[in-house]
């Protein structure tokens, strides 16, 4: 069963958001009146997570899964991470915005999670921006290939990145207003429900970033 996730964006949580969960899953089912496909998001809130908040049962509500993450700040740029455990907190502070971004990636991977690097094409803070000064990342196998808040070229300098490294790509609609949730999803090849199967699911290799209008052909077929 394919599985349609928008894995980014940042509801009142984060500092810089207007818009609650609540209204991010309305606008869902009125895209879905619309033709498009989405079966859930990932909160990725700016260097914060916080273990106690549960949107099972609004989830359940408007038939929109909901998972957790986290956006952190590193001295390498912005990094989504997936699949946060207490275990991981612990050993990283996540309010530290000069956190070594390859310390993450492998803290991360111990603690059975997974990180993508955030808009890499963003100038000024990309990953590509750290690359191109011959920083290397060998533990990184996805990044962020299409941020549907990010500028044209700068999605253009994601989309080289993937091609030219080899790396595998996501996609998400960055939302900091409920308008903008889903403009762009990771579609993958499994069904999805929980952290733990997100980061699986990344791993598998089995996943493609797409704009949501591409969703509507897969509604029709």
């Amino acid at each position: 069963m394919t599985t349609y996730l928008d894995l980014h964006c940042h509801s009142v949580a984060s500092d810089d958001s207007r818009a609650t969960v609540l209204q991010y899953l309305k606008w869902i089912n009125v895209l879905r009146k619309r033709g498009f496909t989405i079966d859930g998001i990932v909160l990725t809130e700016h260097r914060k997570f916080d273990y106690d908040i549960d949107y099972s049962q609004l989830a359940a509500e408007y038939g929109v899964l909901v998972l957790k993450g986290a956006e952190l700040d590193t001295c390498f740029g912005h990094m989504l991470v997936y699949n946060v455990t207490k275990g991981l907190g612990k050993d990283i502070d996540f309010g530290d915005v000069k956190m070594d971004g390859r310390d993450l990636i492998q803290a991360a991977k111990h603690h059975g999670g997974i990180v993508v690097p955030a808009h890499p094409g963003r100038f000024g803070i990309g990953l590509v921006e750290y690359m191109e000064q011959g920083v290397e990342f060998p533990d990184l196998a996805i990044v962020e290939r299409v941020n549907a808040g990010s500028k044209p070229e700068e999605n253009e300098r994601a989309e080289t990145l993937c091609d030219n490294g080899g790396y595998l790509g996501t996609a998400g609609s960055d939302a900091h207003l409920a308008s903008h949730i889903g403009r762009a999803v990771t579609e993958f090849k499994a069904t999805v429900r929980t952290e733990p199967e997100l980061v699986e699911a990344l791993m598998s290799g089995e996943f493609r970033p797409i704009y949501i209008e591409e969703t509507a052909a897969a509604t029709i077929g």
